[in-house]
């Protein structure tokens, strides 16, 4: 039986969202470790709390085992001379493997002669290669990062204990002036220094002094209690996993208790009341068993059941000071009407280098028109979207949204059914922003899903214009996000659009118009680029082949709707010997193709020379028409596949390169016409079809 490591790593309080990454990463670093280090060990239990991250790795191999291995050296002809002497060269190789030339061997490699010798390398002991993990806790990556004392060492948080426990033994590590040993910490306000002499004592050993070191245990601990008092008061509990996360990662030793507000506070929107309980104090709300909700809320405590009541008291004081500001902020809101609101955007800078809200405002309604007629929207949603595009970041001034910005769009719904607009209308202001996360929700009307298209489009031509561009992990404005967001509405509502022809229709509509705040001049062709990784991102879910998603992407095809079914269509059919002839035709197709420097490609009957012509330029013909949905899509890709057999009777019976000039051009304006058609529905060069 192997060895017992417990290493714990004791901090000051870190943010909620860092510790459960940070537990996960030193599990996986430290199992890379002893992976490169050759140890062999059962498994890794890995533990947190905000002051600790921990793990305990069960049986670790007694040693590294032993290696023999073959050195590779010089040359044969490099380490003997013409006399057959050893060079020093090869006396140089053996002394660097702690061996001498008699040693050497030679093998043969690819028809050249090496020297090689044989290298013992005995396994340490697992005690002296698991002081290698201080390496591994200094090596944990943080998304931001402090110094402290006089040291140029950065963490996220200062370091004030380690435990590093080999079975009974310390294992020696040190990070800074922090040596490691076997006292733990207990709760900051309720437990006392530990001592731990066994690493299976561990979680014992801190639950006496009030820490639940596994934090799969206190959430248990947190959604028993609450259903809990729940189901003793016939509550509806919806816990949502977010914050039980991060609740769970705020508190040590968790015990639940419950609050109440005044009832008062009801005739708030709901959202606000949820958002101030959620997202400020970090509270759950409950709700009757109809769904509504009720002036009560279940927080968690850091400590135990002392006092509890008076706990109670003071997390109800804090909130209702915050629903206070949220009541008057509301009432205020009210008196004012979407104009007056509308009105104070033309104040309100979008970004420096960009114009003002009212300007981006001016330019979505631009773009809303152009997609709505691509999309074939009606009358009446057209109305609704000019409606909304015009009005639909009023709520940014607004008081609520001042205070509570996580708010914004969901407010803006709420004044505007309560001022009388129409429920598309304010649907759409709330989904502009949908997805708010890469794979968040998506907005559910069309005249919605439209203006959150617009909008985030406009940002990207905007932001790409002025040559703020994403690079490397550097997004400050989202739009790699918004991109995304993008793809995934069209996809999701199968939408014909051509981004690329709205883009240009867009900036002929409002170049040389000072009032839209600028003037689109370039960055198109990076904006399209943007937007197919964008569509290899969504692809990659779908787990399809490198290869297919690039055929896919990289196609001349302008709908990328089309773009993503044509990468399902190649995925279903690429084992298929039928679709690799296909492809092989196409491709011969296009390589010939690429020898046409005409810049038009008309083709005359008159100068076929043989029925296989006629035969290939009939079928081509018969698939000329754009097709306009996805089942004609399809369809237009089967009868490209289908014509392997009339490309394969054309190149046996007809030369394309001839001498006759006319003849030839005919021939390549032929296989070019064909070639664009192909590029339509994929890039087939880019499929790996030997396989």
């Amino acid at each position: 039986m192997g060895k017992t490591l417990l290493l714990e790593l004791g901090l000051e309080e870190m943010p909620a969202h860092v510790v459960s990454p940070a537990r996960e990463q030193l599990k996986e670093k430290a199992a890379r470790f002893l992976k490169e280090q050759r140890l062999m060990f059962a498994k890794i239990e890995a533990f947190s709390t905000p002051r600790r991250l921990t793990l305990r790795i069960n049986e670790i191999s007694e040693k590294q085992p032993d290696l023999e291995t073959e050195m590779k050296g010089p040359a044969k002809k490099i380490a003997l001379d013409s006399d057959g002497n050893w060079t020093k060269a090869a006396q140089g190789f053996a002394r660097g493997q702690g061996a001498t030339p008699d040693d050497i061997v030679f093998k043969e490699v690819k028809g050249v002669e090496y020297a090689y010798v044989k290298k013992f390398v005995a396994g340490k002991k697992a005690e002296q290669v698991l002081t290698g993990l201080e390496d591994v806790l200094k090596g944990l990556t943080f998304p931001v990062t402090m110094r402290w004392a006089n040291y140029d060492f950065e963490y996220i948080r200062p370091v004030h204990w380690i435990v590093a426990l080999l079975d009974h033994e310390v294992l020696p590590l040190h990070i800074l002036d922090i040596e490691s040993g076997k006292t733990s910490r207990g709760h900051r306000f309720l437990g006392e220094d530990t001592v731990i002499e066994d690493p299976y004592d561990y979680e014992a050993q801190l639950e006496k002094e009030f820490v639940i070191a596994d934090a799969s245990r206190r959430m248990e601990m947190i959604v028993d209690q609450a259903e809990s008092l729940a189901q003793e008061r016939d509550w509806l509990l919806d816990l949502d996993d977010d914050l039980l996360e991060e609740v769970n990662n705020l508190v040590e030793y968790p015990t639940v208790f419950i609050g109440t507000f005044d009832r008062k506070y009801l005739e708030v929107p709901e959202e606000v009341l949820v958002t101030s309980m959620k997202e400020h104090q970090r509270y759950f709300e409950v709700r009757d068993q109809k769904g509504n909700l009720l002036p009560y809320f279940i927080g968690v405590r850091n400590g135990d059941r002392v006092m509890l009541d008076n706990v109670a008291r003071g997390n109800e004081k804090v909130l209702t000071a915050r629903l206070d500001d949220a009541e008057f902020f509301y009432q205020e809101d009210l008196k004012t009407t979407i104009v007056e609101n509308v009105n104070k955007l033309a104040h309100v800078t979008f970004h420096d280098k960009i114009g003002t809200m009212t300007e981006k405002m001016e330019r979505v309604a631009v773009l809303s028109e152009l997609i709505a007629d691509q999309v074939g929207m009606t009358q009446g949603e057209k109305a609704n979207l000019y409606r909304a595009s015009n009005i639909y970041k009023f709520d940014l001034v607004t008081n609520m949204v001042g205070e509570f910005p996580e708010l914004q769009g969901i407010m803006g719904e709420k004044y505007a059914l309560l001022a009388g607009e129409d429920q598309a209308v304010a649907t759409a202001i709330r989904e502009h922003y949908l997805p708010t996360s890469a794979e968040g929700e998506l907005p559910q009307t069309q005249v919605g899903a439209v203006l959150a298209l617009s909008d985030k489009l406009d940002s990207i031509l905007a932001f790409f214009n002025a040559g703020m561009i994403p690079s490397g992990s550097n997004d400050p404005y989202a739009l790699r996000r918004q991109a995304y967001g993008i793809v995934r509405i069209i996809a999701d509502r199968h939408w014909p659009v051509d981004l690329a022809k709205i883009e240009k229709e867009f900036a002929a509509k409002i170049n040389g118009e000072r009032k839209f705040g600028i003037e689109l001049e370039h960055g198109f062709s990076e904006v399209n680029e943007f937007f197919e990784s964008r569509l290899r991102q969504l692809l990659m879910r779908d787990d399809l082949r490198p290869d297919v998603i690039e055929a896919a992407v990289t196609s001349q095809q302008p709908n990328y709707d089309f773009r993503l079914e044509s990468a399902h269509i190649i995925s279903e059919k690429i084992s298929a010997e039928a679709f690799k002839k296909s492809v092989e035709a196409l491709t011969r197709v296009g390589n010939l193709a690429a020898k046409n420097e005409a810049d038009a490609w008309p083709v005359d009957e008159s100068l076929f020379e043989n029925a296989s012509e006629k035969a290939l330029h009939a079928a081509v013909a018969e698939i000329k028409a754009d097709p306009a949905t996805r089942v004609e899509f399809k369809n237009y890709a089967e009868s490209l596949l289908a014509l392997e057999a009339v490309i394969t009777a054309y190149f046996d019976e007809t030369m394309v390169m001839v001498e006759d000039e006319k003849v030839r051009q005919n021939r390549l304006n032929q296989l070019t016409v064909l070639d664009q058609l192909t590029e339509q529905f994929a890039n087939l060069h880019a499929l790996n079809v030997k396989e």
